[in-house]
């Protein structure tokens, strides 16, 4: 299982300011301890405190910042940043709130930092920057939700279930084939999600309002210590334009994962209106619960709070698009980082909750074949094989299958119990005033094989098909897409730490006093 290395996210700082206080209560000597070691969260504050950092680091050696000022400078802002990180302190999300602590820390002086920036593209950048680790938070819940689902359909790569379509039961499948297709939706989901990370990893950075600046910034540096991939090339585009388009690009990726767990979720909750389902969830553990007043019922509270769940990350994915339509460009209506983060992290909650259906599932194979064989999801497989190998149009042969299913039903017939002489006679009706023999051209034990559901899925023969051989194949390939991906957060995650590492080496040096002009 992948470790998460990413910084807490604002629920996760919640708690674990809960934690520290509860541990206060019981022993006051830890929770100091706790307090100084915790890792700040990667807020405004922080980012507003990377970007002063890395202005500081930059101008400094590109002579724009006095090199005997320096020093200086950047005790102030340590000063700032260190009054930010203590338990409890305020910690201000924005330029014109974090400026003022500056000066109080460092004099007027301090104010030589802003040179060539505004509070546009620092808050641009800040955002980008929340919402690229907030896509890495939720590509590492969508890979681990993806790896249960695909383990759990290794596991049933053999297990034969009805499939259902318009509502209805319609053929027999491997319940690891069906899964694997959930799978398949879910892994396009995260190349959206990879694409929109690639949008929004470019620093903002230096484009001050809107046309750049007459002071000669370093912005690829400035991309660099930050951990961007590259900068918003276009100066109006910075702020204006793709800072109010990436709310709505990643509620794109909300709203398709929550549609794509809202759909399994509906797909398992169908088997609750039987009295006799094939698939449940694990009884207790917070997967059901018992009715107040029937005692015969276990409700599947764990399948309805993951539905739940689903439908309010989509109600807060439509919250960026219905504020960034019909407004005038770089205006601050889709910008909110709370509003944002929260839309990424309901739909994180969603997968979390997804992975624990997927883990509490209770197959019963011998109740899905009986289901099977109680109905007639078989019956195309009548006219695929009088077309395959007795060259009968499938139409016709769908005509019989049709004409055999609608028999069985009015008399109470399955297919296991279906007289092999009414299958001859419908088959000599049907053909009755047609170019074809009236004679039904399989036996009675090629008729009761064809009607198999579990020959029936081993012997499919297309790309794409539950047969084993391609069930193999898929599932290495589901693998091999998960490892790609699993590589992708690694990569990623570690090049944001590596600069940020690097930046505040170089800070460090300069709050010393130990840095070389390099202007």
């Amino acid at each position: 299982m992948m470790q998460s290395r990413f910084a807490p996210n604002r629920r996760q700082s919640r708690l674990l300011g809960f934690l520290t206080l509860a541990v206060c209560a019981l022993a006051s000597p830890i929770p100091a301890a706790l307090a100084e070691d915790a890792e700040a969260p990667r807020d405004e504050f922080f980012w507003l405190g990377e970007m002063n950092k890395a202005t500081a680091v930059i101008n400094t050696e590109e002579g724009l910042l006095d090199l005997s000022l320096a020093p200086s400078i950047a005790k102030a802002l340590q000063t700032v940043i260190d009054d930010g990180s203590k338990q409890g302190a305020d910690r201000p999300r924005t330029v014109i709130t974090f400026e003022p602590l500056l000066i109080e820390a460092g004099g007027q002086e301090v104010t030589l930092l802003h040179a060539g920036r505004s509070s546009q593209d620092m808050h641009a950048t800040y955002r980008a920057a929340i919402l690229r680790q907030d896509l890495l938070a939720l590509a590492e819940q969508l890979h681990t939700t993806t790896r249960t689902l695909v383990d759990v359909a290794r596991t049933n790569a053999d297990t034969i279930v009805p499939n259902y379509t318009n509502g209805v039961a319609a053929q027999p499948n491997s319940y690891g084939h069906m899964l694997l297709g959930h799978a398949a939706g879910f892994l396009r989901d995260a190349e959206r999600l990879h694409e929109a990370y690639a949008r929004i990893d470019r620093s903002p950075m230096g484009t001050t309002v809107l046309n750049g600046t007459s002071w000669p910034l370093d912005r690829e540096r400035m991309a660099d210590y930050l951990g961007f991939a590259t900068i918003v090339d276009n100066a109006y585009d910075a702020s204006q334009i793709s800072s109010m388009e990436q709310p709505v690009e990643v509620s794109g990726v909300v709203t398709t994962i929550a549609l794509h767990t809202g759909n399994f979720v509906e797909d398992v909750m169908t088997q609750y209106a039987q009295t006799r389902p094939w698939i449940l969830l694990e009884e207790g553990g917070g997967n059901t619960y018992v009715s107040s007043s029937m005692p015969q019922k276990r409700n599947p509270g764990l399948l309805n709070g993951t539905r739940s769940a689903a439908s309010n990350a989509l109600t807060l994915a439509m919250g960026p698009i219905f504020q960034t339509h019909n407004i005038t460009p770089g205006m601050s209506d889709p910008k909110d980082v709370a509003d944002n983060s929260a839309m990424v992290e309901a739909v994180i909650d969603t997968l979390a909750r997804l992975d624990r259906v997927l883990k509490a599932l209770k197959i019963n194979p011998d109740r899905a074949l009986q289901e099977l064989n109680s109905d007639w999801t078989a019956s195309q497989e009548l006219a695929d094989r009088l077309m395959r190998e007795h060259g009968l149009p499938f139409r016709e042969g769908h005509h019989f299958a049709s004409e055999i299913v609608t028999f069985a039903r009015a008399n109470d017939m399955g297919p296991l119990d279906f007289p092999y002489a009414e299958a001859k006679r419908i088959y000599a009706e049907t053909m009755a005033g047609t170019d074809h023999s009236e004679d039904l051209p399989l036996s009675e034990d090629a008729f009761r094989a064809t009607l198999d559901p579990v020959a029936i899925v081993k012997n499919r023969a297309t790309i794409g098909g539950p047969q084993p051989s391609e069930m193999t194949r898929m599932l290495a390939a589901a693998d091999e897409a998960l490892l790609a991906q699993e590589t992708w957060i690694e990569t990623r995650t570690t090049r944001i730490d590596d600069s940020l590492e690097r930046l505040d080496k170089d800070f460090q040096a300069l709050l010393t006093g130990s840095a070389e002009d390099k202007g």
